[in-house]
């Protein structure tokens, strides 16, 4: 069973004992990410990632590896948007040398000034791999312009003239201000003492500063908005993108089964119109992206430069039949199951576990049971897929972008220009 327990010191942490396995994962949950950020130092929370793995006082940072090989561990971390995860799985048993490694580098990183510039050239060099990668690129270009005016379109990994910014003052004033007991979500689950992972965690984080806890809401215009970028690559990489629901809105779980219906697999609609019947793209997908406050809902497909039009079309041709068909039953039940398989393969990792229970915690303040999750998904109806459609069906409310061969390509993504808003 997950608990949520406020320590005496403040700090949130979340448990779960899973008695039949023998590991345990512990994440360090941190409310930084790049909504967070000036844009003077944009990338800095994931800047700081990094620089927590570059030494401490008392480890450097091929200690740092060489202590979680000791114990068979596995360590890593993630930055979003709106959030930075470090965690670490090991054997139950080691819980609390992993649990002091992570500490070590949460309280007591050096951030070597030498370490530090060596650092922001591998960042750099990351920056550049995404720029190599259209798939991944286009992914920030959707978001600069969906979210256009707000924190949302920032880049989690920063420029490099931004990171450039970046000193040792500038990561401990960061750290000050959101590296909190405020801030901090605390999670340990698997093979665990309930007793003893709140004793050795409270007095291992207990030099945590105080800090307050972020009450900002985010909620952009989603005015409409088209851009391309021109690259000398072999396919056109197309994002369309519209409003969707937040992590906590009630229609959560229906725009989840809405996506699995529309992009989400193999049977979905958009894969079998645009790969499976008119051959126009290898990669097609939808997703949906929810966020604390708000969220969207994108398509992506990669095809031939000359097929643009054609596929952009053929998108908005299943965008109205979603408005004039409906879903049908057994498409809501495939769906259904799906969601439900892939929940439930994904609990039975503990750090699926550890991931799902951590986020919830510490951006919604909550946590939800398998149950819950389960009789969520179950309890969509047809009417409440209906209702989700409606954010998702017009195509005069996308923003897109599209990376290719011709500056002038932003026409082709619009719905009008792609031939889809009038009869053919």
């Amino acid at each position: 069973m997950v608990k949520i327990k406020t320590l005496s010191n403040g700090i949130r942490l979340v448990t779960e004992d899973i008695p039949h396995v023998q590991s345990v994962s512990i994440g360090v949950w941190v409310r930084a990410g790049a909504v967070f950020e000036p844009a003077r130092s944009a990338g800095i929370s994931h800047f700081i990632e990094h620089m927590l793995f570059k030494g401490t006082h008392k480890r450097s940072a091929k200690r740092i590896a060489e202590d979680v090989d000791r114990i068979g561990g596995h360590i890593n971390a993630f930055t979003g948007k709106e959030a930075t995860c470090y965690y670490l799985k090991t054997l139950g048993s080691n819980f609390s040398k992993g649990a002091d490694i992570l500490s070590d580098m949460f309280l007591s990183s050096r951030f070597d000034r030498v370490e530090l510039d060596k650092e922001r050239e591998v960042v750099c060099e990351e920056i550049k791999m995404v720029k190599d990668s259209p798939e991944e690129e286009i992914s920030d270009l959707i978001c600069e312009e969906l979210f256009h005016g707000s924190p949302l379109a920032k880049s989690v990994l920063g420029t490099p003239s931004s990171l450039a910014n970046v000193k040792p003052a500038t990561i401990r004033a960061y750290m000050r201000r959101h590296y909190t007991k405020a801030g901090l979500v605390l999670t340990a689950v698997g093979r665990i003492d309930e007793g003893e992972v709140c004793e050795e965690l409270e007095r291992l984080f207990e030099a945590t500063p105080q800090g307050s806890p972020h009450d900002e809401t985010i909620q952009p215009g989603f005015e409409p908005r088209f851009r391309a970028k021109e690259k000398d690559i072999e396919q056109s990489h197309i994002c369309l993108a519209t409003k969707g629901v937040s992590l906590d809105d009630s229609r959560y779980y229906s725009m989840m089964l809405l996506n699995s219906v529309m992009g989400g697999n193999m049977s979905s609609r958009l894969f079998q119109a645009l790969r499976e019947q008119k051959g126009l793209a290898y990669a097609i997908y939808s997703a949906n992206n929810s966020f604390r406050d708000t969220g969207y809902f994108d398509i992506y497909a990669a095809v031939s430069h000359k097929k643009v039009k054609k596929a952009v079309t053929a998108i908005m041709e299943q965008l109205m039949g979603l408005e004039s068909e409906g879903v049908t039953e057994d498409e809501l039940s495939m769906a259904k199951e799906q969601m439900k398989g892939h929940y439930i393969f994904s609990q039975e990792s503990v750090n699926g576990r550890m991931f799902t229970a951590g986020k919830n915690c510490l951006l919604l303040g909550k946590t939800y049971t398998p149950q819950e999750v389960i009789e969520g998904i179950d309890s969509v109806t047809l009417d409440d897929i209906k209702e989700v459609s409606k954010l998702v069906s017009d195509p005069g409310s996308y923003s897109g972008a599209i990376i290719g061969r011709r500056r002038d390509m932003s026409k082709l993504i619009t719905p009008r220009a792609a031939g889809a808003l009038a009869p053919a």
